[in-house]
């Protein structure tokens, strides 16, 4: 007997089931796939034990003919490609052929449709060793019907890995979540032994659109997110990202689509990690719900079996793009904006006049750019640099409550209250009080004067560009010819990042420049660094990153520092300081700087009108 066998059909599906079947969860994504791909625009989903003893998709698509049915259940059979091109530039969400043909090897399926026209619909099973399809009539409207029964009831094995019916929904649910998501003009609907989970109606405008985000990620996701909507170079980038306030400890509110695909990326999560390094706590992870659109022809969604992983041709420009346009949509989000990131209603005048701002040695005098002493641009100057800041602040006795004068002159009738009002009080030499329109605002003086210092060096720093210092003595690397290659076919990378990096041999490179606030540090390790993002992921920000930090420890040292007694003219002055710079909600570490608190919440506190 020949040692080498063909498998007959049902083992060889069985095998692939194994890439595309995990559990019911698996089982539903394909078949919602399928539903989106044929144009429906209601989809019912029936869930039974957590999907292992039932799993339904009714939708009112296209619906498939009679002749096409058995195919329908056969391997490597699809009607959404039909050449090489095809495959180069794939449009739908399911396109392999094996999803039903792989999912009926282990379970009981039943496929009913009917297209546009006919009387009558038909269904289609398999059965027997060879998993030939009988096709009998059936009723059914237009659209299409899949019943998975009994997962896993020929394959024992595999079902005992399965976990509780409770485990198993979750994940299924969030399956659903996920497609739901991805396609606003469908309607969905969800039970679970016989009881409706999720009823989501089509979401054909923002309003409704943003009420399914807000029944699928939360309430309170809605309430403290950006709506972002970016379009460069026929790439475009939609949806709502988090406020780094809204921040998780756990990654379990993060949904990326491309082209109405959702995925996971590395180049994707880079960069949003990046956009939001300035601003979140240590430890946390940002919520988002984005859509990426561009060519298909500029992405491959055929590197992995369940399609969670996607390749793009042009990473670099990718990662830039979402860098720049996430980083940019939390840098704008300024005291006064709603978390959707409009204009909060039009602020109406307090019966009392702003008090005399005069000059507030925390910032900048009018007129002028700000610019640090020129000892901040030395590594090793923190402490010199904080008694340069420490000056700019008269020190006083600690005070437990600065109050605000007395009487103030009358407000005229145009005056309006900028967004953090005007300050009331100090408490405890640490929080400034404020009032405003909406009730009181609480500012954590340090923490809001920190975000100014860093933003303020941060610009003067790009202002004066990168300075390289060249090196006493050339500091030589051994790479791989990749490396090597890379750096020599890209220099303009490293100058821009202040350093001057030549080729010394086939797999050698010699560093003779390097940015000067970076003199002190290693030199050979920054490069290694640098090269091996570059080549992994098309872009390196960790020059950046060591700039960055290095300015924040100067920011840090600079600002003011508690016990401090401000006058109310040094107190609004930085309040109007928070509301004009960027990113003023957070300090460089993630912390929040400021906090509201609305008249109805301090009614309550208080009780009154109950």
């Amino acid at each position: 007997m020949s040692k080498i066998q063909l498998l007959d059909s049902r083992l060889a599906n069985q095998i692939a089931a194994g890439e595309v079947v995990e559990r019911p969860a698996s089982v539903l994504k394909e078949l919602l796939e399928n539903a989106l791909d044929a144009g429906a625009e209601s989809i019912t989903v029936d869930v039974e034990q957590g999907g292992t003893k039932l799993v339904r998709v009714r939708d009112n698509g296209g619906g498939i003919e009679r002749d096409d049915l058995p195919l329908a259940l056969s391997r490597h059979a699809t009607s959404k490609i039909r050449g090489l091109e095809d495959l180069e530039a794939i449009g739908t969400l399911g396109f392999r052929g094996e999803a039903l043909a792989a999912i009926s090897s282990v379970s009981r399926l039943t496929l009913s449709s009917n297209v546009e026209g006919e009387a009558e619909g038909w269904q289609v099973q398999v059965e027997g060793r060879d998993m030939a399809p009988t096709v009998t009539p059936a009723a059914h409207p237009r659209g299409t019907t899949v019943t998975m029964r009994d997962l896993f009831f020929n394959t024992p094995a595999r079902r005992r890995f399965l976990r509780t019916e409770k485990t198993e929904f979750n994940h299924l649910e969030e399956v659903f979540r996920r497609i739901a998501l991805s396609e606003f003009n469908t309607a969905f609907r969800l039970t679970h032994n016989q009881k409706v989970i999720h009823q989501l109606p089509a979401g054909l405008d923002d309003t409704l659109r943003a009420a399914r985000v807000a029944k699928l990620c939360g309430k309170g996701f809605m309430e403290q997110a950006i709506a972002v909507d970016v379009e460069r170079d026929g790439i475009r980038l939609h949806g709502w990202m988090g406020l780094p306030t809204f921040s998780r400890s756990q990654a379990d509110l993060q949904y990326f689509y491309v082209n109405g695909r959702v995925i996971r990326d590395k180049v994707v999560n880079h960069a949003v990690r990046q956009a939001y390094a300035d601003v979140l706590y240590h430890g946390r992870h940002p919520a988002y719900v984005l859509f990426l659109e561009l060519d298909p022809a500029m992405v491959d969604v055929n590197v992995h079996p369940t399609k969670h992983e996607v390749r793009f041709r042009e990473q670099r420009m990718v990662h830039g793009f979402l860098y720049s346009s996430l980083h940019r949509a939390i840098a704008e989000v300024r005291p006064g904006q709603s978390a959707a990131g409009s204009v909060v209603e039009e602020p109406m005048p307090l019966p009392r006049s702003e008090p005399s701002q005069g000059s507030m040695p925390l910032s900048a005098p009018a007129g002028r750019p700000y610019s640090p002493p020129a000892s901040a641009f030395g590594v090793g100057q923190g402490h010199r640099q904080a008694d340069a800041y420490g000056a700019l602040v008269q020190e006083r006795q600690p005070a437990q409550v600065a109050e605000a004068p007395a009487a103030m002159p009358p407000a005229s009738d145009e005056q309006t209250v900028p967004p953090l009002g005007y300050a009331v009080a100090q408490l405890h030499g640490i929080f400034i009080l404020a009032e405003n329109q909406h009730g009181m605002v609480v500012v954590d003086m340090h923490a809001a004067h920190e975000r100014i210092t860093y933003e303020r060096l941060k610009q003067s720093w790009s202002d004066d560009k990168v300075r390289s210092q060249p090196l006493l003595v050339p500091v030589s690397l051994a790479v791989s010819s990749r490396e090597a290659d890379f750096a020599e076919q890209n220099p303009e990378v490293f100058t821009r990042l202040g350093f001057v990096v030549e080729r010394a041999g086939p797999e050698s490179l010699m560093v003779r420049e390097v940015p000067a606030l970076l003199r002190n540090s290693d030199s050979e390790a920054m490069v290694r660094d640098v090269l091996s993002d570059l080549l992994a992921q098309g872009s390196s920000e960790r020059i950046e990153q060591k700039l960055d930090e290095l300015l924040s420890t100067m920011a840090c040292h600079g600002s003011v520092r508690a016990n401090r007694r401000l006058t109310v003219p040094e107190m609004n002055a930085l309040l109007r300081d928070m509301e004009a710079t960027e990113r003023s909600g957070q300090c460089n570490h993630g912390r929040p700087t400021w906090t509201q608190m609305s008249l109805k919440e301090l009614d309550r506190l208080f009780m009154r009108g109950q």
